[in-house]
């Protein structure tokens, strides 16, 4: 295990926000990780994968541990079923195209979402009509004091709406090493249904070649997000910064009202789920530069880093967003994106 102390964190952040690490080391082994948590026992830890869905606000005075256990190995065959072990330093929308070229079928939804597995469950990904937890079996963490090793079901995890055990009550407790899914093998069955309903994949699948298959609904996900989302390699974000607020009918029926072209997607016979993007758009935020930091020019819902904003500066403009939709709208949007302090 190497230590490196006054470690910048500038590449290892997709936001590229310019702060340092006081104690930093790379996690390659489990073992590594068990002489880490020994060597650091008693000691708050910063656990980071990919470095995506965060904003450092300053300094990180913890130690820094990235997570970059790599495999993937297939551990059970049941059927047209297949359980897939990932471990966490794996990228995701490499496992994606990994799921892809194998024809394992449940998560081509969520390509090119940034980030790696292990930090999946914490957030509980989701996108275009998928989440993590439609596929989720298990994870494999470690206890970060202890250095216990448990597996934790899909129900142990509690997932909700961007939202998990581990940003609850298992918060700062456990270090995920692994995660398993259960995939759909194409090869033993012809009775996969894709999921092409939710945003515009069916029409983008309609512009391109060939037959329906998982790799054309990723395909369609990726040029999707790709117009829309930037590169974090070209201008620093964090893809969505907000979750998508969810209310009851009634309250969004007087809305419309008011605000008639207000979308809106069903999420049961009580609630809706509003796109938190069409409402800092109409509030007037799209493509605002506050210095360096601001709110990208297609897509409402990332702010962005121009170049050597703050996570202060960033986190000031979206509070500024936040209050300007709840004084208009009376919505409260909550940061999707993970604050970073100390």
């Amino acid at each position: 295990m190497e230590i490196s102390h006054g470690y910048s964190l500038k590449k290892h952040n997709t936001f590229g926000i310019s702060a340092f690490a006081k104690a930093y080391t790379s996690i390659t082994t489990i073992q590594q990780l068990e002489e880490a948590l020994a060597y650091f026992v008693g000691t708050e830890k910063f656990l980071l994968g990919g470095g995506s869905n965060m904003l450092i606000l300053n300094d990180i005075e913890k130690p820094v541990l990235q997570i970059n256990l790599n495999g993937i190995e297939i551990v059970k065959e049941d059927g047209n079923k297949v359980h897939l072990k990932v471990m966490a330093g794996e990228n995701w929308h490499e496992l994606v195209l990994y799921c892809v070229n194998n024809n394992f079928a449940g998560i081509e939804n969520l390509a090119l979402i940034p980030g790696n597995t292990g930090t999946a469950p914490i957030q509980n990904i989701g996108a275009y009509g998928v989440e993590l937890k439609d596929v989720f079996v298990s994870c494999e963490v470690m206890d970060l004091e202890t250095r216990a090793v448990k597996t934790l079901t899909k129900a142990d995890c509690n997932f909700g709406y961007r939202d998990s055990i581990f940003k609850n009550e298992a918060l700062g407790k456990f270090v995920i090493t692994s995660v398993t899914l259960e995939l759909t093998d194409l090869a033993k069955t012809n009775g996969y249904q894709l999921k092409v309903d939710y945003g515009a994949i069916k029409e983008e699948m309609q512009q391109l070649p060939g037959e329906d298959t998982i790799g054309k609904v990723a395909q369609a996900v990726i040029n999707i997000r790709t117009s829309k989302l930037p590169d974090p390699k070209v201008i620093g974000n964090s893809g969505s910064f907000f979750k998508n607020p969810v209310i009851d009918k009634e309250t969004y029926h007087k809305l419309v009202e008011s605000f008639p072209d207000m979308p809106s997607y069903q999420v049961n016979d009580q609630q809706v789920k509003v796109p938190a993007g069409w409402l800092i758009d109409k509030s007037g935020f799209k493509g605002k530069r506050y210095g360096d930091a601001g709110v990208h020019d297609r897509q409402a819902l990332v702010l962005v880093n121009h170049g050597n904003a703050t996570g202060m500066e960033i986190l000031s403009v979206a509070r500024d967003i936040q209050k300007n939709v709840k004084e208009t709208y009376g919505i409260v949007i909550e940061t999707e994106v993970n604050l970073i302090e100390n």
